[in-house]
């Protein structure tokens, strides 16, 4: 049986599909709409995550097709961390991966920049993206950040500030802000939510960064800002991260270092309980993505980007604290204070 798309996704198709008949009837009679179907040169930094391989291979595979309007992946620089082991090592076989889609690879983001229209920002290691990105900004590209946007609270502070002072909208995301069941949620009739998905850790970032954030980002997705605190409890498998929201709503987030490595979640509505999951694969960020690309209009806003940092964050701190509750505001103005 063929999978039913998301209705957000297939209204998008529709209006892609619409726009290429407008285009075949009207040919160049039609600037905008020629602008659309015109190829646009994806470059990609950083090849050491899965993620460039998955992304080229959806953008890639329909440059024709006119789902993804046109933007496929031309060039990549490679070099994401230089320090973290499961990421660098990475990276001699996705290069060779990449390039036999017919990717080119350069020594340098400056040269990936002059070949390109707009900016995957894929390197796994957040410590690096402040630098890379303010590269791209100064060239005048949108451009996506993958997850983590940042090692910290304060360098996403900084990318957010250099997006408002060059004018180019920049936004982050997890692939599980579009997990199944979410596009069926009104989220005004949300009155609280339960997520997980593995949370395993790296030392280089805060605990829940590295791979937490992605039920985090999920909880986020259907809660909407407004998290007052948190408390942690933490084992060497499990964490378990409760947050309370100013209007009273309280939202959990599951991490998991053992057992089946899994995503989704409950959502506790006025009418329904609704469960979310499984995963469904990149395509509906993608599909976000080349709309901001096209378009400049982000679809996750600064500051929700931000909370979801100072909720980690917050983890953190009630987990040296031994459980204890942290204030997200706190958290937040002691960070800003020290930039």
């Amino acid at each position: 049986m063929k999978e039913k798309l998301p209705k957000s996704r297939r209204e998008f198709i529709k209006i892609a599909s619409i726009t290429t008949l407008g285009l075949n009837v009207l040919g160049s009679q039609n600037p905008v709409m020629a602008s659309i179907q015109v190829e646009k040169r994806v470059g990609i930094i950083g090849l050491d995550t899965s993620h460039s391989i998955a992304f080229t291979k959806v953008l890639n595979g329909h440059r024709h097709s006119g789902e993804y309007l046109g933007y496929y992946v031309v060039a990549a620089y490679p070099h994401g961390s230089k320090i973290i082991p499961s990421s660098k090592d990475r990276i001699p076989g996705y290069t060779e991966d990449i390039q036999k889609m017919g990717v080119r690879i350069v020594g340098s983001i400056a040269e990936l920049l002059e070949q390109v229209d707009v900016v995957l920002l894929e390197t796994n290691d957040g410590n690096l993206h402040l630098e890379q990105a303010l590269e791209v900004f100064k060239a005048g590209k949108r451009m996506f950040i993958d997850k983590p946007i940042t090692a910290s609270y304060s360098d996403a502070v900084k990318i957010f500030q250099a997006s408002s002072e060059f004018g180019i909208p920049v936004f982050s995301s997890s692939s599980l802000r579009f997990v199944k069941g979410i596009e069926n949620i009104d989220k005004s009739k949300v009155l609280g939510a339960d997520t997980f998905s593995p949370a395993t850790i790296e030392p280089s970032h805060p605990d829940l960064y590295w791979y937490g954030i992605h039920g985090v980002e999920t909880l986020y997705t259907v809660m909407g800002i407004g998290c007052e605190s948190v408390v942690r409890i933490n084992t060497n498998d499990t964490d378990i991260v409760v947050g309370t929201w100013k209007d009273g709503r309280i939202g959990t987030f599951r991490g998991t270092r053992s057992g089946k490595h899994d995503y989704g979640g409950t959502v506790f509505t006025t009418e329904s309980n609704i469960v979310l999951g499984p995963y469904s694969g990149y395509e509906a960020l993608l599909i976000e993505i080349v709309k901001y690309f096209e378009t400049g209009i982000v679809p996750v806003q600064p500051e929700e980007t931000l909370e979801i940092l100072a909720f980690m964050e917050a983890a953190d701190e009630s987990k040296k604290l031994n459980g204890k509750r942290v204030f997200l505001d706190e958290l937040t103005s002691i960070k800003r204070s020290r930039n």
